[in-house]
């Protein structure tokens, strides 16, 4: 497994609070696809018992964040570029399906919510600052599907945006402009704020697929 330095918890921290930050790991890439993660290794840099991190990684492995190989241990899961496109698809369906909640009653809220990682993602594209980019972008998804206030849609929609950074993984970005991006998604937050819902919808799948062909790109390059 290769070495990262996290901060112990306090004992009494619960086993969400280490998949956590095993998810966040995951995320940054600080815990690399196919990295191998041992149980009695982890409990020691986490400083708690055995027991926590177990859970843990069970949970991660329950959300395919991991995956358990017989007689081998636990990995991180590596993503193909059929996986990629399946991400993505998922994302569509699921964010397609949170849209349809903000469309009936909810676009005051969700514009409002999704004011700030727009507001980011353009001081960041104008330092040329990918990572916060990214971040920003991520932010944004997150608080969409946040904005339709259903639950299961937000623990459904972790998991694919945790996957969508393992995808970008030292990427960051897909755009050879971080404008352009920041432009994507002010239009996407206009529609739903106040545009039709038709053009709501339609800039949202284009958004996904858009981001398919680009990574299409990247990858295969």
């Amino acid at each position: 497994m290769s070495v990262v330095d996290f901060e112990p918890v306090n004992r009494q921290s619960t086993a969400e609070m280490i998949a956590d930050r095993l998810r966040e790991a995951i995320m940054r890439g600080s815990l690399a696809p196919g990295s191998q993660l041992g149980e009695a290794d982890l409990a020691a840099r986490f400083a708690v018992s055995r027991g926590p991190v177990r859970e843990a990684m069970q949970r991660l492995v329950s959300e395919g964040l991991l995956r358990s190989i017989r007689h081998r241990g636990i990995f991180v899961i590596e993503l193909s570029l059929d996986d990629v496109v399946d991400i993505y698809r998922a994302r569509t369906a699921l964010e397609g399906g949170a849209l349809e909640l903000i469309l009936d009653g909810r676009r005051p809220i969700a514009y409002e919510a999704l004011g700030p990682s727009v507001e980011e993602m353009i001081a960041c594209a104008e330092r040329g600052d990918a990572v916060g980019v990214s971040e920003a972008d991520q932010a944004f998804h997150e608080a969409l599907v946040e904005s339709a206030a259903s639950p299961r849609l937000v623990r459904a929609a972790r998991t694919l945006l945790i996957e969508t950074r393992m995808c970008l993984g030292a990427l960051q970005t897909t755009y050879p402009d971080l404008r352009e991006q920041s432009r994507e998604h002010i239009g996407l937050r206009d529609a739903i704020g106040a545009g039709d819902p038709a053009r709501a919808r339609a800039l949202l799948v284009e958004h996904m697929d858009d981001a398919v062909q680009r990574l299409r790109h990247q990858i295969g390059s």
